[in-house]
């Protein structure tokens, strides 16, 4: 299968590329992206051929279904990092919590968020794609808090692969941070930056396309690729933990083979609800996807109005940090599928330069048919997990809490819907604790703890040993000075 480009061609690169080449230059012509030349179909024989099967094999041959350039033997390699996982034999458990609403858990791997699920694996077949060319890569990754620990676990020590990870300084939990400043690597450099994420992606993005770096890092004999989704590598992953969920209500009676459900992500630079409106498209019987959204509610403007308008904004800082994003990236990837590549640019060039675009009402009736959304404030999002531990003994991250209040506004009751939890408890422990016990500004080990008392969950180890590990990464800088400071690295 081959992959294209979501703004046209700019005569300077391929009409299409390979699956490899894609992932190890991720951005396409004008700053775009890379999609499939055409998704897949899979339909109801291969959902039905896979009731019974371990996620290893469906994502064995969900991959295979998409032909991608890369030797089965990585593929099986990669795959078998979901061993390592809470239960190897069910890497993403699906819990029913109450009537109709299902959490799929995408937290149980090593640095305890869903980024793990696409991550893992991609930081195989990276690493062996630039072994197999004889490349040195240099890995960029700006996080929110999850897309870091998770890109830093899984490149660590790996052959040809250095990564520079951006972090907002302070606009992280305590524990995402730790995951990040104790890792001590070689290769790995963690880098605090005196902004917001928008600040860290856009200058990830800037610097994907920047032949000046590119240059400079040509001189040191590296290649540059990024982890963010901007890579389709991550998205490709993602797609398969949503047909995993389905099949798990199938498995569970709580569906019919074919029935439709609605698919509730709490979304920050869309990666996660591009994977589930892909399997979609792909066959996968959903009814509509409803975008769960906190304070920075640029989405579910987007989707009820048509209307995507940075003006005068800022980042507003929330209880659920890892979606205070206000640039989606991947948003760009479901205009091109709705409205092509033309259309696309135009309005991808109106966001650059003008901050602000608008659909057609046609768009937005089109846009419409596959997305609805609402957003949850910090105070709300207390409350559902105060609530939901209480009344059903479950206990939720403030990213999860978000899609309990769309599932309240935007879905018919009838119909099941499967909520996707990104992160576990521990990542965000002063937020829950306040929400349980009305504790004020507890610090994270504090929190932990007392949270482990109330609701009798063990913290794990992973997280409990972060507060006395060494700080390895103490790095903190304007943003100006992110490309000096990635080369000094270098």
């Amino acid at each position: 299968m081959n992959f294209i480009q979501t703004r046209t061609n700019d005569a300077t690169k391929p009409q299409s590329v390979t699956f490899s080449q894609a992932i190890l230059s991720p951005i396409a012509s004008f700053g775009g992206l890379y999609v499939p030349e055409k998704l897949p179909e899979l339909g109801m024989d291969f959902l039905n051929k896979h009731l019974d099967s371990s996620y290893k094999t469906l994502a064995s041959d969900m991959l295979s279904r998409f032909e991608i350039d890369i030797d089965k033997d990585v593929i099986e390699e990669a795959l078998t990092l979901y061993d390592k996982f809470d239960d190897a034999a069910n890497p993403v458990p699906v819990i029913k919590v109450k009537e109709n609403l299902y959490v799929s858990e995408l937290y149980h791997g090593p640095t305890r968020a869903f980024k793990d699920m696409a991550l893992q694996p991609f930081g195989v077949v990276l690493s062996s794609i630039a072994q197999k060319n004889n490349q040195n890569y240099l890995i960029l990754a700006a996080t929110s808090g999850d897309t870091g620990p998770a890109a830093l676990e899984t490149f660590k020590n790996r052959a040809n692969v250095r990564v520079a990870c951006l972090y907002p300084d302070g606009g992280t939990s305590d524990v995402q941070r730790l995951q990040m400043v104790t890792e001590d690597a070689k290769n790995l450099k963690v880098i605090g930056i005196n902004g917001v994420f928008d600040d860290a992606q856009n200058a990830l993005k800037r610097l994907l396309a920047s032949e000046d770096f590119n240059a400079a890092l040509k001189e040191k004999n590296v290649s540059l690729s990024a982890a963010n989704s901007v890579n389709f590598g991550r998205i490709v992953f993602q797609i398969i933990y949503h047909i995993h969920s389905y099949l798990e209500l199938v498995r569970q009676s709580a569906i019919t083979m074919g029935e439709k459900v609605y698919l509730n992500v709490p979304s920050g630079n869309f990666g996660n609800a591009l994977g589930g409106y892909y399997a979609w498209k792909m066959g996968l019987p959903v009814e509509k996807i409803i975008i769960s959204s906190n304070e920075n509610n640029v989405l579910t403007k987007l989707i009820k109005t048509g209307k995507y308008d940075l003006r005068n904004l800022a980042v507003v800082s929330t209880t659920s940090p890892a979606m205070d994003i206000l640039k989606s990236s991947n948003v760009e990837r479901v205009l091109y599928d709705l409205f092509g590549s033309l259309r696309t640019k135009e309005l991808m060039e109106d966001l650059e330069y003008k901050h602000a675009y608008e659909l057609t009402p046609e768009e937005l009736s089109t846009l419409r048919e596959s997305f609805d959304a609402d957003f949850c404030t910090g105070d709300e999002g207390k409350k559902y997990i105060k609530e939901t531990f209480e009344n059903h003994s479950y206990l939720m991250d403030p990213h999860t809490a978000t899609c309990f209040k769309a599932y309240e506004t935007c879905s018919n009751p009838a119909i099941k819907t499967i909520v996707y939890s990104t992160a576990e408890w521990t990542k965000f422990s002063p937020v829950i604790a306040n929400a349980l016990t009305g504790e004020v500004d507890a610090q994270d080990i504090v929190a932990l703890e007392s949270i482990s008392k109330t609701a009798k969950l063990a913290i794990p180890a992973m997280v409990k040993e972060l507060f006395t590990k060494e700080i390895a990464q103490g790095t903190i800088i304007e943003k100006e000075d992110i490309e000096k400071e990635i080369l000094k690295f270098l």
